[in-house]
């Protein structure tokens, strides 16, 4: 008996200007499966979803639904097969209730030409119910957590009753408890005959919950495996088209002395009496579970947020630091974890957002040398790999991967003494991680001191000189290098005391025990 292919997309080839996105792609999904589509950042990933999604239109080849051959010309078209897209930055509106969102567009209508709200909330109900979701249908977006929000989103998918469901990096910013709910979620799904087509750079996922993969590199397809007879080493080396024989590469390089200082920092009640220094060359990690205050306590660094108490100390001088503007001034960049809403403008372009803060280095006069703007920009494209088209391209056009090195590329050449990096490494593929790695090793040898916030404990251990573990707000305890374990630190991060000699800055607040799951 011939193998159920729900769906089958063969030689689909899509251009941009300057650009093929897609060469000759095929793409064979089986109904009730969950199959994982993987590739580093520009791949093709993204553009091939959206050709699936209607949001595209493919420049040749063709798709099959059902055994049917179709055009997806539009979002309605794919939506009407069954198909639904659930994408990184969540498509709903905050000001809107649940069902409101489930059904926009969509509503169930009574007589006279109207919709009958009480069939609405009433069906947007059960579907929450399915889904085991604590949230009701009455409920504004805008007071859901994110694992909720992401949980209406597949209730939306589900509502145009889809049968082949694209998750794009749906873990990403869920805690570990999260992301076993929408496994439990997905297996579901699966059981009822949904097809899935996961994207992730979390590697381990798909090993736990898929069934075969698609493997894409520069717009083409590599292979197709099943997981059950593969490995992460191969995904890896079919991902990036070569072997990666270390996932944390360190090199040797000269701790200098004390360059940034916090002292019994206090902003809102996330941030309480923290301090901790970095020296010039060291890479100083915040490890702590989701809720912790390590975010906001960078935030008030950089000046984002208003501090209450404190000091910030560089190169053994106070800073008097209320906005952006007097953190940059400083000498501090800060790598923010929301890219797209913070780190970027979108509609600008490359060029002008590496400048971005560093624009007094070409002015010349009361114009901006745009000559010279233009070399350096290139010069940073090209250090830092940048796949881009041209210096000129919307960095909204870009991937995930290449924004971060955009964003890296703007705080490089501000030239900051201090650099923070809050979760750099979110959302991008295993080749691009390791590049960011070896440019936090670059930039530590060149004497910079840098701050590392990373949810992802095996990161954290691989690319740190000392740990720094948040609990509720305060600093629970500071540990070396060699020191540091899994078991060490997530001691620290529910709360627990140290009694570490990793070189911290003193004895910190007595701290409670944090009432949350280990993940």
């Amino acid at each position: 008996m011939a193998e159920e292919f729900i769906l089958k997309m063969s030689d689909i080839t899509k251009r941009f200007p300057g650009v093929l996105a897609l060469d000759h792609v095929s793409l064979q999904v089986k109904k009730g499966e969950v199959h994982a589509l993987l590739g580093e950042n520009g791949a093709g990933k993204s553009t091939l979803m959206k050709i699936l999604a209607g949001a595209y239109v493919k420049d040749e080849g063709s798709i099959e639904i059902f055994s049917q051959k179709t055009e997806l010309g539009n979002p309605k078209a794919a939506e009407d097969l069954g198909i639904g897209i659930i994408y990184q930055e969540l498509n709903l509106i905050p000001t809107l209730t649940v069902a409101e969102n489930i059904f926009l567009g969509r509503y169930k209508m009574g007589s006279r030409i109207k919709i009958n709200w009480k069939e609405v909330y009433e069906e947007a109900n059960r579907l929450l119910e399915d889904l085991e979701v604590d949230a009701k249908s009455t409920d504004y977006i805008r007071d859901l957590g994110i694992a909720q929000q992401q949980m209406v989103e597949v209730a939306k998918a589900l509502s145009m009753n889809a049968r082949i469901i694209i998750m794009d990096e749906p873990t990403a910013p869920l805690t570990a408890r999260e992301t076993k709910n929408l496994f439990r979620i997905v297996k579901k799904l699966k059981e009822n005959g949904v097809s899935i087509i996961y994207i992730s750079h979390r590697l381990e996922e798909v090993l736990e919950i898929c069934d075969r993969a698609t493997v894409m590199r520069d717009g083409c397809t590599i292979q197709e495996l099943n997981i059950a007879e593969t490995d992460m080493d191969e995904m890896i080396r079919l991902m990036v088209g070569r072997e990666l024989k270390e996932k944390y590469p360190r090199i040797e390089k000269q701790i200098g002395e004390v360059v940034f200082r916090v002292e019994n920092l206090c902003a809102g009640t996330k941030v309480q009496n923290i301090s901790f220094h970095v020296r010039a060359g060291e890479v100083l990690c915040v490890g702590g579970l989701v809720g912790a205050g390590r975010t906001e306590t960078v935030r008030a660094i950089f000046g984002l947020d208003e501090k209450t108490d404190g000091r910030i100390i560089i190169d053994g001088k106070p800073c008097n630091i209320r906005s952006p503007k007097d953190a940059i001034a400083a000498g501090i960049g800060y790598v923010t974890e929301d890219r797209k809403g913070e780190g970027l403008v979108l509609k600008l372009d490359v060029g002008e957002n590496i400048t971005l803060a560093a624009l007094d280095q070409f002015r010349s006069g009361v114009h901006l040398n745009l000559r010279n703007e233009k070399n350096v920009v290139r010069d940073y494209v090209k250090r830092l790999n940048i796949k881009t088209p041209s210096i000129f391209q919307k960095v909204e056009n870009l991937s995930g991967g290449n924004q971060q090195k955009v964003v890296l590329a703007k705080w490089l050449l501000s030239k900051c003494k201090v650099l923070i990096l809050d979760e750099p490494t979110r959302g991008i593929d295993v080749g691009a991680k390791i590049e960011v790695y070896n440019l936090i090793n670059e930039l530590a040898k060149e004497g910079k001191a840098i701050l590392v916030i990373t949810s992802e404990i095996p990161e954290l251990l691989g690319i740190c000189d000392r740990v720094v573990v948040m609990a509720r707000g305060r600093v629970s305890g500071t540990l070396s290098r060699e020191e540091a374990n899994q078991e060490a630190i997530m001691t620290m991060a529910v709360g627990a005391q140290s009694t570490s000699s990793g070189d911290g800055d003193g004895k910190q607040p007595e701290t409670e025990t944090m009432e949350k799951e280990r993940g």
